[in-house]
């Protein structure tokens, strides 16, 4: 087995995660998904596909019908210019995000990622055999801030690649306007291409002309060296469905196709049903799906401003908290004690760089406030008996 694969740090979050499973009391907020199953007539779609015997190929880019709606959204929130000819439907956001560094990256070339961040964005890199390079955000008074100059020196006309996720998991950091401009105007003239992860561009909770958070989209020409990663799984509820697209040149497109024929072949026709009936009916799950997460935000953090010590500060995106407790700063060994002695499920910074060690991640995307609300109480609690 190659170094590279035997080298890779498995994943701090199912570390955590494998230490309570099974155990009825302990509060689960470590996973990045909602805790509220996908809308009923999402699921109704996928049934009747399969009993209507639609259990074959399709095409590798995806359903002509789910390209063109995707298509018709992206152009809704982001303007003209993201014909169908720009689509290519995946099998997941995660597939949607190796396919793209696939696409760009070779073995020795330099990529830089934006980090803390998921832990797939800095591992696919070295997968590939790249040159991984981070620059972290830095914490000022519990919000995360992007060092812009500091970015701006590491990206070269040596860099192949960077990968910004914005809204950020794990610290809801959100690109700016004038950040998106001052980073495209750069990569232009390095000539190194952007790969945006911007999976939770709806789940975005200041005033926008968009509904949504600032988007590259909205900003970069068709032919720049652009590829935007989406995905079903946060705003339409669908995490289980793996279930995504990429936005990208439209003459890399075609050659998409030949890579997803080479890795999964398609998207399962059913799933890609279900996709359509989501995308339709957008304008009906997406709103109250971010109604239901600004409440849940708000929710906790009244309940997590209560407990003396914590740094912390409400994300403008995402769906989780990220704060420290001051003197606790070995985050796995906090996160498996919460679990034991507290019944609490959250997941280690350090899962997300280096740099956050000493951070907790807490999922807030819940059908039930005193769910969170009893949560923090038991943070609370285990707490005062430290």
């Amino acid at each position: 087995m190659r170094q590279a694969i035997l080298d890779l740090q498995a994943s701090r979050i199912r570390d955590v995660a494998n230490a309570g499973l099974g155990r009825s009391d302990v509060l689960a907020f470590w996973f990045g998904e909602s805790d509220e199953v996908s809308p009923e007539f999402i699921r109704q779609a996928a049934i009747d596909s399969l009993q209507s015997g639609e259990t074959f190929y399709a095409h590798n880019l995806g359903l002509p019908a789910l390209r063109e709606d995707i298509s018709h959204e992206m152009q809704q929130r982001h303007g003209a210019g993201i014909g169908m000819d720009r689509i290519a439907v995946t099998s997941g956001g995660v597939n949607a995000l190796m396919l793209a560094m696939q696409a760009i990256v070779n073995p020795g070339d330099e990529v830089v990622v934006v980090t803390p961040v998921w832990p797939n964005l800095t591992s696919q890199p070295v997968i590939l055999g790249a040159q991984l390079k981070t620059v972290c955000l830095e914490p000022k008074h519990g919000r995360w801030t992007l060092p812009i100059e500091k970015l701006l020196t590491e990206v070269t006309t040596q860099t192949r690649l960077l990968v910004v996720n914005s809204p950020n998991n794990p610290t809801g950091w959100t690109l700016t306007r004038a950040e998106q401009q001052t980073l495209l105007k750069h990569c232009r003239r390095t000539g190194t291409w952007i790969l945006a992860d911007e999976v939770y561009e709806n789940l975005y909770y200041l005033p926008s002309d968009n509904r949504c958070a600032p988007s590259f989209l909205d900003i970069a020409s068709p032919d720049d060296r652009l590829v935007v990663a989406h995905s079903f799984s946060k705003s339409f509820l669908m995490t289980g469905w793996r279930l995504g697209w990429l936005v990208m040149p439209a003459d890399m497109t075609e050659h998409m196709g030949k890579l997803i024929e080479f890795n999964t072949s398609c998207a399962s026709v059913f799933v890609q049903r279900a996709g359509v009936v989501a995308m339709r009916r957008a304008a009906d799950i997406v709103p109250q799906v971010v109604t239901q997460m600004q409440a849940c935000r708000d929710r906790l953090f009244a309940e997590l401003r209560s407990i003396p010590g914590l740094d912390l500060a409400v994300p403008d995106g995402g769906m989780y908290a990220f704060f420290s407790i001051p003197g606790l700063t070995d985050d796995v060994d906090t996160a498996k004690r919460l679990v034991a002695e507290a019944g609490l499920g959250l997941a280690p910074g350090s899962a997300f760089a280096p740099e956050a060690q000493g951070w907790l991640r807490w999922c807030f995307a819940s059908q039930d406030q005193d769910r969170l609300g009893v949560g923090a109480r038991r943070l609370r609690d285990w707490l005062v008996k430290l």
